[in-house]
C-alpha cells in the first residue's frame, strides 16, 4: 500500500513537471501567420504602466534579445526611436499607425509591449514580487493584429530579516522578466533565420578582417 501511494506521489510530480514545461501564456495568432512572411520586426516603446522607467527598458531588450534568438532579425532599439522621433512621434508609438511604422522602418511588422505590474509587497518575513507584460505583433501593411500574448509571474520570497529580504525581491526581477518574456513568446512562430541556435550578428569591423 505505501510502495502505491509512493507510486502515486511520484506520478502527480512528473505530471505537475510536464504541465510546466508544456504550458504556454493566454495568447491569439491567426491561421495564416506563416503566409504572412514575417521577417523584419520593429520593437516599439513599451507602454509603462508602473513607476519604473528602468524596468520598461530592461524588458524591451529583453524582449529584442528573445526575438533575435527566434529567428527575427536584430534592429537596433536606438534606430528605431531616432526614426520614430523623425517621424514625429517623438519615440512614441500611439500616435502612429503600424502601417505608418511600417513604411518609416521598412519592416514586415511591429511588436508592442505593455508592462502592466511591476512590484513587491512585503508582509512580515515575506515579500511577493509581480510581474506582469503583454504583448501585441501587428502587420506594418495592414494594421491588424496577427499574434498577441500576456502572462503574469508571481515570485515569493521568505527571509529572517528586511534588509535580505529586500535583496532577494530586487534580483528576483530579473529572472522574472526572462521567464515572463519565455512564457510570452513560446507561441510566436520561429522566424525565417531560425536554424536551432541564434544566427551569427554581422558586425561592422568583420569587413575589414575579410
Amino acid at each position: 500500500m505505501i510502495h502505491i501511494r509512493k507510486a502515486v506521489i511520484i506520478l502527480c510530480v512528473i505530471a505537475c513537471v510536464m504541465a510546466g514545461c508544456a504550458f504556454r501564456a493566454p495568447h491569439t495568432i491567426v491561421s495564416d501567420y506563416d503566409k504572412r512572411g514575417i521577417r523584419l520586426i520593429a520593437l516599439a516603446p513599451v507602454d509603462n504602466k508602473t513607476d519604473d522607467m528602468e524596468a520598461a527598458r530592461l524588458l524591451r531588450e529583453k524582449i529584442l534579445e528573445a526575438l533575435y534568438f527566434k529567428g527575427y532579425p536584430r534592429i537596433p532599439l536606438s534606430m528605431i526611436d531616432e526614426k520614430l522621433k523623425a517621424g514625429g512621434s517623438d519615440a512614441r508609438t500611439d500616435t502612429m499607425s503600424p502601417e505608418a511604422i511600417g513604411n518609416l522602418l521598412g519592416v514586415d511588422a511591429v511588436m508592442y509591449g505593455t508592462l502592466t505590474e511591476w512590484k513587491t509587497t512585503f508582509i512580515g518575513m515575506y515579500a511577493s514580487t509581480t510581474v506582469s507584460v503583454s504583448l501585441v505583433l501587428k502587420d506594418a501593411q495592414t494594421g491588424t493584429t496577427v499574434w498577441s500574448a500576456k502572462h503574469r509571474i508571481v515570485e515569493r520570497n521568505y527571509d529572517l530579516t528586511r534588509e535580505r529580504l529586500e535583496l532577494k525581491s530586487y534580483q528576483a526581477y530579473e529572472p522574472a522578466i526572462r521567464e515572463i518574456i519565455d512564457k510570452t513568446l513560446s507561441s510566436l512562430p520561429d522566424g525565417p533565420d531560425f536554424v536551432g541556435s541564434p544566427p551569427p550578428e554581422k558586425k561592422f569591423w568583420k569587413f575589414w578582417q575579410s
